[in-house]
């Protein structure tokens, strides 16, 4: 497929150069005929034409914009021993958390410096295990990563997803687990996909093949639902499910373990889904879900009845049994009760209901009888995350645990008794004994109390000038929660102090705190993030020309509202991969699913709430923050032309004598799969941006 690089082979038009402040900028042609009209207000696009990722002027700009930001990277003094000092930190064993299916034991492990982690299965957990799928050999750069993995109920198969060069574009491959070779079946244009195993085969969802020059690019229409038996080519897959009607909807298919029903969840954003059921031997699918309201996660089928976790009339989520028969919530019976705390998950396993809630953004897990009795909590060992995998025929299970200074170490855990016992402990080169972590809650400008963590060296002198850098996210019902970063450890071990904020719109407090900060009061999550910045400056944390901020995807647009608002409150931003042209991110890919949290511009009141904080159309002639911007050449789902055109506009009206630059990857992606030599290669350069601009010296 024709793609923006590699830039070697590409003719310039030119490398004339026009002088802006302190550096000289690559020009960007203004085509100033495009302009769209919104309701009666007339915006200009002037740098539309970046929109084409295939056009040949695009990749000569990106060629110019990349010769300078690394021209620049490369000039900076910390950036060795940066590097140096990322790849020490990294190389340490890390293992993922087993789980086991059809007898077997399966898990992730990288030996410190593999660009993927390799999956690994053995009989028992005494016997040797053997790699099953190595990533590393699919490609000589690491850029292939294996996505999700699904073994058949009688474990002879597994399919696993692979992805090339960060794109959500998958293929589908099968395995004989019995033999360990590979079968000849391949399915392609599979994107945003399960597989869920039922007789000889399976159910999965992908589009149409797509234009060739729009690949990346083309907005993403007719998701549908297929059925591939083993054995036959892909051309022969019977389609299960689909809506000619709703070119903007997924479809994901769900079987039971006992492989006697098929649930079609269709979805139109991010949040929300219809199920539709369909019994063996039943003729047509029955809708037992409607509006697009309330999620759903099913756990069990038996008789009829599904047992389901939802927040249906309990914004915190429960545990519901559904009989298809009569689906109305009011014949629902109800198995969890919703608490206070917001039910993240629920899992069967070794005949209990296992529950994860999120209390204050810190794990917690309860196990229950199945008819919801509660039996006990599992003790973690500090404020953090906790993943629990287990087999619903199993007493043996699994959990790992870690948060900002504790690596991710996994627990076995037996159901029955409750015993936890240390399985996986990693060897990293750190100290956690030297740094402390403390969770605040500050008033963002409404009064509403936000969390945030704030972590750093233990003895930190209160003097109000130490470099921070603050993070958040603040969107799609995700909850931004503790977790242990390598690449985060080089900016602790120098004084830096690293604080995460929880704002609305996430998930951290339920239903409504997620609400709180979409479409028309999406300002409620800038302002949260701004009086985050506020409260490390007025607590003497550190001060205006010593605060970084970052974020990525909706975190990214986070950065870039935030920065066009308040540019005097930071030194360094760093807008990653981010969502900049809110009048158009529903034109591209998947961008359509994305109308649910913040609204879209073909409606009026929603196009104005969105031009009036978009990053892209409130950059200003001002002096801005020394601002790396980054992005990949493969992303498909935030297109790169989001970022293209927004350092186009920060780099035209920059009065101030700061860098505002753009990264831009190659043969990488949003971010999922990419190899660890890009991400050193990234953090390395980001962190070098950091330390030169917030004077950060490493000691």
């Amino acid at each position: 497929m024709k793609r923006i690089l590699p830039f070697a082979l590409l003719a310039l038009f030119g490398c004339e150069k026009i002088e802006k402040t302190a550096f000289n900028y690559p020009e960007t042609r203004k085509d100033t005929t495009v302009v769209d009209d919104y309701f009666g207000t007339k915006v200009a696009d002037p740098y539309r034409w970046l929109e084409d990722d295939n056009s040949e002027e695009t990749a000569d700009w990106v060629k110019r914009q990349n010769e300078l930001t690394f021209g620049y990277l490369k000039t900076l003094p910390q950036r060795d021993k940066i590097r140096k000092r990322l790849e020490t930190l990294y190389n340490y064993e890390r293992y993922g958390t087993p789980f086991k299916k059809a007898g077997k034991f399966f898990f992730f492990k990288n030996d410190g410096m593999q660009d993927q982690s390799v999956l690994y299965v053995q009989d028992s957990l005494e016997t040797e295990p053997k790699v099953l799928i190595d990533p590393n050999t699919l490609s000589e750069d690491g850029t292939v990563a294996l996505g999700g993995t699904s073994v058949s109920k009688d474990g002879k198969y597994m399919a696993y997803q692979l992805a090339a060069s960060g794109s959500d574009w998958n293929e589908i491959h099968l395995l004989d687990l019995e033999t360990g070779e590979a079968l000849e079946e391949v399915i392609q244009w599979v994107k945003f996909s399960g597989v869920s195993w039922k007789g000889n085969g399976f159910f999965y969802s992908r589009y149409d093949a797509p234009d060739e020059a729009k690949a990346y690019s083309g907005k993403n229409e007719f998701h549908k639902v297929y059925y591939h038996e083993l054995g036959t080519s892909q051309a022969e897959d019977e389609l299960i499910y689909w809506n000619e009607k709703e070119p903007l909807r997924n479809y994901y298919a769900w079987t039971p373990y006992t492989e006697d029903c098929i649930v079609i969840f269709e979805s139109q954003s991010t949040s929300g889904v219809q199920l539709y059921y369909k019994a063996d031997g039943d003729a047509d699918f029955k809708q037992i879900a409607e509006s697009f309201d309330f999620e759903y996660s099913l756990l069990d089928h038996k008789d009829g009845k599904l047992l389901a976790s939802t927040n249906n009339g309990a914004p915190n989520y429960r545990v519901v049994e559904i009989d298809v028969k009569n689906p109305a919530p009011a014949d629902w019976k109800e198995i969890i009760v919703e608490k206070d705390e917001v039910l993240e998950g629920v899992e069967l396993a070794g005949g209990k209901l296992v529950a994860s809630y999120l209390k204050d953004v810190a794990a917690q897990m309860n196990i229950h009888e199945l008819d919801g009795t509660f039996i006990r909590s599992i003790d973690f060992p500090a404020k953090g995350t906790a993943s629990f995998n287990g087999n619903r025929e199993d007493e043996v299970a699994f959990y790992s645990f870690t948060s900002f200074t504790y690596p991710t170490t996994i627990f076995k855990y037996n159901v029955a008794t409750g015993e936890s016992e240390l399985f996986k402990e990693p060897a990293i080169d750190f100290d956690a004994d030297k740094y402390e972590v403390k969770q605040v809650f500050y008033p963002s400008k409404d009064g509403t109390k936000i969390p945030m963590f704030i972590v750093h060296k233990k003895g930190l002198e209160l003097n109000g000038s130490n470099p921070c850098l603050l993070y958040g996210y603040g969107g799609f019902n995700i909850s931004i929660k503790p977790d242990f970063r390598a690449s985060r450890l080089v900016f602790l071990e120098n004084g830096g102090i690293y604080a995460q904020a929880n704002m609305r719109g996430g998930g951290e407090y339920g239903e409504e705190w997620h609400e709180a900060g979409t479409k028309l009061k999406k300002q409620n999550v800038f302002d949260d993030f701004i009086a985050g910045a506020e409260y490390l400056i007025s607590e003497g944390y550190t001060n205006s020309d010593h605060l970084a901020i970052s974020g990525r995807s909706n975190g990214g647009l986070l950065v870039g509202a935030c920065m066009t608002q308040r540019p005097d409150l930071y030194k360094v931003c760093l807008p990653a991969v981010g969502v900049q042209d809110m009048l158009r991110f529903h034109k591209f890919t998947i961008g359509w699913a994305w109308t649910g949290d913040y609204g879209s511009s073909d409606n009026e009141d929603e196009f104005k709430a969105l031009y009036a904080y978009s990053p892209l159309h409130n950059v200003k002639k001002q002096a801005y923050p020394a601002t790396l911007v980054t992005t990949a050449d493969h992303d498909d789902r935030v297109v790169p032309a989001h970022s293209f055109k927004f350092i186009s506009e920060l780099q035209e009206k920059q009065t101030g004598d700061q860098p505002v630059m753009i990264r831009i990857d190659v043969d990488a992606g949003h971010g999922a799969g990419k190899p660890l030599s890009k991400q050193l290669d990234e953090g390395t350069d980001i962190w070098a941006f950091v330390f030169e601009h917030l004077g950060v010296v490493i000691e």
